[in-house]
């Protein structure tokens, strides 16, 4: 990292870069152990990220490995239009190195090594001596030139750079400059972490009125390169249109073509808390609901970058006549569910195999409140279950894992027929835990290695319809599957070789005839550098929390964006967990099963015992 690289050059420290605040923020996550009785353990405390780099040019006559090392210090400043970084390179070089083209993050700072000794050109006599510095490190992730994250794991980077001498602007002597690199920006984690911050643009899921989250990295301050600060860049980043990854399944309702007013660097909230957005004229014609659609694509990217509290959104004219405005309470219209932070109470399956609920606002060890119908009053003995998010309904699996049900919550009922029945030998080989999306369709996995299927329910009712799949076969298993409020993304843990991973799927729909064809495709690793991955939970519109374990480390819950990027939320650990769960409300407290019961983390508390005997947490989704 950069300030690796300042601790450890001495003859860097003497001249370099300036640095204010605290050290760089690191992802949080809390650690557990693999046995003991459920206590709390207080998590390290990680400080916000403050620091500044200031890069400085090169002094006169520098060695070739001071021209490498002040080049790698200087990406990681915010200088405009990396002027200092570009006095290391020679003029063509600086004419074609394009540092947004993207970003290649490491896991400390890249280590220069000379890779041979100076040689003469093949060309004239005169011609320059070169050097040649191989960058070597462990690739982490890379972000391109759309915002869009791609973790990697730990892959080996090895990249060179090329010196080579010539005259000085005074032609009376030479100097080292660097004439050949690769393009984009090479960052360490912590140089990444306190340039960039994680924003969530929104989109329309395709043919439907509510927003999906597409997460997205951009400068914690003014963009080097387009000069513009985070909450304008975020907004420019918004026009452009979603991440490669997530296009397939969702619309923009901006025009072809729209972008900022030309020239635009910084959006600024009035004293009525109204954010003016000023637009080209390839918005000019959109009509009224168009145009609101628009503006809360706007209203929701912003909702969390702004200083000052942004109430509404006015999109403008370029020559500043508004074309809309779209006020913060009208946000719920362009939701998948309307009624954010209802749905705060978790349910859970007693030790008598009944579905119950943690009653909210409890401070200590409760008497559980059993659902109505079968479910609830034994009927049926219960070993997984998801709860309809309008919370009238339950999809419940039983008989070891060989059969769906689907029953009502609300009334007393009949135990009704099974909807899905698995053939397989085994428990483990049959059904996975059902879970629910925001169309309000009810999705499980049917895991016999004989003819495993991926199953989709339209309204939980009915025959069920089998999801194309393509990376499905007797190899893969789905151990858990835990659909995204917006109905366009599926998590999923995937044994494969005897290693369970995380994974997100996109899901797309697209009519055929009469009928719909339903495909989850290109999946995309999350925790690609987590060995096993033990439970999983949505925990916000792009954000899951995971039970897992690092490689060669112990067990943890953490938060991650769906993107794979970790995020800075901390959460204290917990022994003996075997399940998380958490609401699509970040608001809402997380919940887990351990080994002594149910238990649930507040905010600004520790973890709290609810009951003593229970399994399968779960909010509704």
């Amino acid at each position: 990292m950069g300030a690796d690289r300042r601790r450890h050059t001495h003859r860097r420290t003497a001249r370099g870069a300036a640095l204010l605040g605290s050290a760089a923020l690191l992802a949080g996550c809390a650690s557990m152990p693999d046995s003991g009785d459920v206590s709390g353990v207080k998590a390290s405390r990680q400080g916000d990220s403050q620091v500044r780099v200031y890069p400085v040019p090169p002094r006169e006559n520098a060695e070739p490995d001071e021209i490498v090392e002040g080049f790698l210090e200087a990406m990681t400043g915010d200088d405009p239009d990396f002027a200092t970084a570009h006095k290391y390179l020679t003029k063509q070089a600086a004419r074609t190195w394009k540092p947004e083209e993207r970003t290649t993050v490491l896991s400390s700072a890249p280590v220069p090594q000379q890779d041979g000794p100076a040689r003469r050109g093949r060309g004239a006599p005169d011609d320059p001596e070169t050097l040649l510095y191989r960058l070597s490190g462990q690739k982490v992730a890379t972000v391109d030139d759309r915002h869009a994250y791609q973790p990697l794991g730990s892959v080996t980077y090895s990249e060179s750079i090329q010196l080579v001498q010539q005259r000085s602007a005074d032609g009376k002597q030479k100097e080292w400059r660097i004439d050949a690199l690769p393009q984009g920006l090479l960052l360490s984690e912590s140089d990444f972490q306190r340039n960039y911050r994680s924003v969530n643009k929104y989109y329309f899921a395709s043919g439907k009125s509510w927003v999906v989250a597409d997460p997205v990295y951009i400068r914690k301050r003014q963009d080097p390169v387009t000069h513009m600060d985070s909450l304008t860049q975020t907004v420019k980043a918004l026009l452009e249109g979603p991440t490669n990854w997530l296009k397939p399944a969702v619309d923009t309702r901006f025009p072809s073509g729209t972008e900022l007013k030309k020239d635009t660097t910084a959006l600024v909230t009035d004293d009525q808390n109204t954010l003016k957005v000023p637009l080209n004229d390839k918005a000019n014609n959109v009509d009224r609901e168009q145009c609101r659609k628009m503006a809360a694509q706007v209203l929701f990217t912003v909702g969390d970058l702004a200083s000052t509290r942004v109430e509404q959104v006015e999109l403008q004219h370029a020559d500043g006549r508004p074309l809309c405005v779209l006020r913060e309470d009208q946000k719920s219209d362009f939701m998948a569910d309307p009624t954010p932070g209802l749905r705060e109470t978790p349910y859970f399956v007693d030790a008598n195999g009944r579905l119950a609920q943690l009653l909210p606002g409890a401070k200590e060890t409760v008497e559980p409140r059993h659902v109505y119908g079968p479910f609830g009053d034994g009927a049926a003995k219960v070993e997984t279950v998801a709860v309809a998010r309008d919370e009238r309904h339950a999809a419940a699996v039983s008989e070891n894992g060989r059969s769906l049900r689907v029953a009502s919550i609300q009334s007393d009922t009949d135990l009704p027929e099974p909807l899905v029945t698995s053939r397989g030998a085994r428990p483990a080989d049959r059904l996975s835990a059902p879970s629910w999306d925001g169309r309000n369709d009810l999705w499980v996995a049917d895991r016999n290695p004989a003819d495993p299927r991926l199953l989709l329910l339209h309204g939980g009712t009915g025959k069920p319809l089998t999801v194309t799949a393509p990376w499905l076969d007797e190899d893969v298993r789905i151990e858990e599957l835990r659909l995204s409020e917006d109905g366009v993304r599926i998590a999923m843990r995937l044994t494969e070789n005897g290693r369970t991973t995380l994974q997100i799927g996109r899901v797309e729909r697209q009519a055929v005839g009469e009928r719909q064809k339903v495909s989850v495709v290109d999946l995309q690793a999350v925790a690609p550098r987590m060995e096993s991955v033990t439970s999983v939970s949505w925990a916000g519109p792009s954000r899951l929390v995971v039970l897992g374990k690092q490689a060669g480390g112990v067990q943890q819950v953490r938060y991650l964006q769906t993107d794979g990027s970790a995020s800075a939320a901390l959460i204290p650990g917990l022994n003996q967990v075997k399940a998380v769960a958490a609401a699509n409300d970040e608001r809402a407290p997380l919940v887990a099963a351990a080994d002594d019961g149910v238990v649930r983390l507040q905010s600004g508390v520790n973890w709290q015992s609810m009951v003593d005997k229970g399994t399968s947490p779960v909010y509704p989704g």
